[in-house]
């Protein structure tokens, strides 16, 4: 049976909802979310949950505009918290925290703000300027509020899992970054809240990003090229898809070194656009052939 956890609106009601865990000095496992949660979001708090053991579990469920630009959804982006309860209820979250603009954002947009520095400029950085400078200031913030231990992060948003753990890194944050795999859809659409946007027939559409980086996957034995080819021509045949980017890099965003040795363990990331919705997604790839 499922238990409702504790409604969170307030930073002080954030504070007195975790002050008696730490009294207790449990470690706190923390799922930053936008909400409009889906099994995907309810991966992360399995994996937050096997984190800290009895110790709390927050969630929080807060659309950030600091990271939407100016011609993007924020105003449609879908906003479901009653929903969103119920899946943390069944998943044992002990808290969500659900913030009103004004509470995360009290003197309008903060003056101060994290940048991202040069890995923010290219990829998602590149087509959506300032994006993750609202994304890397929002987490700075919610990890000051909810000082967690572990925080945990899917690995969809590649470039932002990278970007949050180099923020970490370089700010002495003292936080574990725990990326969970992309969790996806029987045919191999990765889960999204932006997939609610989609029509039937761009839903259909939609899978061939998956396609292209599980074609990209299996060619990347040939080295980078013949694995860049095989996703395009995956991602050729849907003439819905207007791709953005198409990329191979090494895990840490890098460009891939000038000689491939066998095993060299790489990243293919896709962003495109079906129909009126921006969707990405990524997948580990090892480059080289390898000896059996």
């Amino acid at each position: 049976m499922s238990r409702e956890p504790v409604l969170a609106a307030t930073r002080d009601e954030l504070a007195a909802g975790l002050s008696a865990w730490r009294d207790a000095r449990h470690r706190v496992a923390f799922v930053p979310t936008m909400g409009a949660l889906h099994e995907g979001h309810a991966s992360l708090m399995r994996v937050a949950r096997d984190a800290v053991g009895e110790g709390p579990v927050v969630v929080s469920v807060f659309v950030n505009p600091l990271q939407f630009g100016p011609r993007e959804d924020l105003d449609r982006y879908p906003r479901t918290l009653s929903k969103d309860r119920e899946t943390c209820a069944a998943e044992g979250v002990d808290l969500v925290f659900a913030p009103a603009v004004g509470e995360v954002y009290p003197g309008g947009e903060p003056q101060v703000t994290v940048e991202p520095g040069p890995l923010g400029t290219i990829l998602e950085g590149r087509t959506r300027p300032g994006h993750f400078r609202g994304v890397l200031t929002v987490v700075a913030k919610l990890f000051g509020l909810v000082r967690p231990d572990v925080a945990v992060f899917g690995q969809k948003d590649y470039q932002q899992l990278t970007l949050i753990r180099r923020m970490v890194a370089d700010l002495c944050l003292g936080v574990e970054v725990v990326g969970a795999e992309t969790r996806r859809e029987p045919d191999g659409l990765a889960m999204s809240s932006r997939n609610s946007y989609l029509d039937a027939g761009q839903r259909r559409d939609a899978v061939a990003l998956s396609r292209a980086l599980r074609a990209a996957a299996q060619a990347a034995a040939e080295g980078p090229e013949p694995a860049l080819a095989a996703a395009r021509a995956e991602l050729d045949t849907v003439g819905s898809v207007d791709v953005d980017y198409l990329v191979i890099t090494r895990p840490d965003l890098g460009p891939l070194p000038e000689e491939i040795v066998p095993g060299t363990p790489a990243r293919a990331l896709v962003a495109a656009r079906v129909g009126g919705t921006r969707l990405i997604d990524n997948m580990p790839l090892i480059l080289g052939r390898t000896e059996r």
